[in-house]
């Protein structure tokens, strides 16, 4: 039972209790005199020999737990319903961490607004995926995983609508201060890491894909873009050619080295294969992201649609 439920999911929960009261049959004690005493007949030497090796021979152990995947599966609690738990805990306050710190930087004026929304952009999307090797294996975690960009999706709805009023919020997550514009690219940006979570998962390089391209492609885009972007595209004057490079190049880079992170804990084999295919999902998506139409829509919504819409035929 063990070792197939590791083979499934290297993060197994397996408690530490369980381990030390599992019970192994006693090796022999017959003393050596007695395992070498001579019989009167041959038949009786032959039944003395297989009872020496079968009694001396020690039972097979139980397939050996790396410790990396022990640590892992012991590292919050044994229980998967209480380490999800305390995962989300987790989760949340890294998530909020960024937020506030970057909502400090817009507040103090540290930053032009503008990049200070793309530090955003960037940050806080890598930083929760990088959390989810610490939720369980069963069929909950991903729900878990979750609720943390669902809650930012109320608070987008809320400030986005005028219920709620957060300055600071709006000033780090708008492009010219209109709290109205959280109903659009921030909202987008959250629904994508909340549905690939829920739809696609940890072992899903769609996932991968979707998250980074969104995150380090795009924002790093528009980063570069601005400070490098004097040759513009010939159909889009408001896209250069150094953003669509630097998103191509940021969207790779970024789910090459989640797909090493996430394959270190099992959930997926990471290959250059794999990582040739990310390739091709973050040169068309960066490709779709310099096109009017997405200027006209939100790259929000375009980059993570085509980056899950390619890597569902690629991989």
């Amino acid at each position: 039972m063990i070792s197939s439920r590791i083979k499934c999911d290297p993060v197994a929960y397996v408690s530490l209790p369980l381990l030390l009261t599992t019970h192994f049959p006693p090796t022999s004690h017959f003393s050596l005199s007695q395992q070498l005493k001579p019989s009167s007949s041959s038949s009786s030497s032959s039944s003395s020999s297989l009872l020496f090796f079968s009694a001396t021979t020690t039972p097979p152990p139980l397939r050996s737990l790396s410790l990396r995947n022990f640590a892992s599966a012991t590292m919050l609690h044994h229980d998967p319903f209480v380490g999800n738990i305390y995962a989300t805990a987790i989760s949340g306050v890294v998530a909020l961490s960024f937020l506030r710190l970057w909502e400090e930087t817009a507040t103090r004026g540290l930053f032009d607004q503008k990049l200070n929304r793309k530090l955003v952009h960037v940050s806080i999307g890598l930083a929760f995926i990088f959390c989810w090797p610490l939720y369980s294996d069963d069929k909950w975690a991903s729900l878990f995983a979750a609720l943390i960009p669902g809650v930012n999706i109320l608070r987008m709805l809320f400030i986005g609508l005028g219920i709620l009023k957060d300055e600071g919020t709006v000033k780090s997550m708008s492009r010219f201060g209109d709290y109205r514009e959280l109903l659009k690219g921030p909202l987008y940006y959250a629904a994508t890491i909340t549905l690939a979570a829920v739809l696609y998962w940890r072992t899903s390089p769609i996932a991968i894909a979707a998250i980074c391209n969104l995150c380090a492609g795009d924002g790093m885009a528009d980063i570069v873009g601005r400070r490098f972007g004097g040759k513009k595209i010939p159909y889009n004057r408001n896209k250069s050619y150094a953003g669509s490079v630097a998103m191509a190049s940021a969207g790779f880079l970024a789910s090459v080295g989640y797909m090493w992170y996430f394959s270190s804990f099992g959930f997926m084999e990471g290959s250059w294969e794999l990582a040739l295919r990310f390739l091709i999902v973050s040169v068309v998506t960066a490709v779709v992201e310099s096109l009017p139409i997405s200027t006209e829509l939100d790259d929000n919504l375009t980059v993570p649609l085509t980056s899950i819409l390619v890597g569902s035929i690629v991989f």
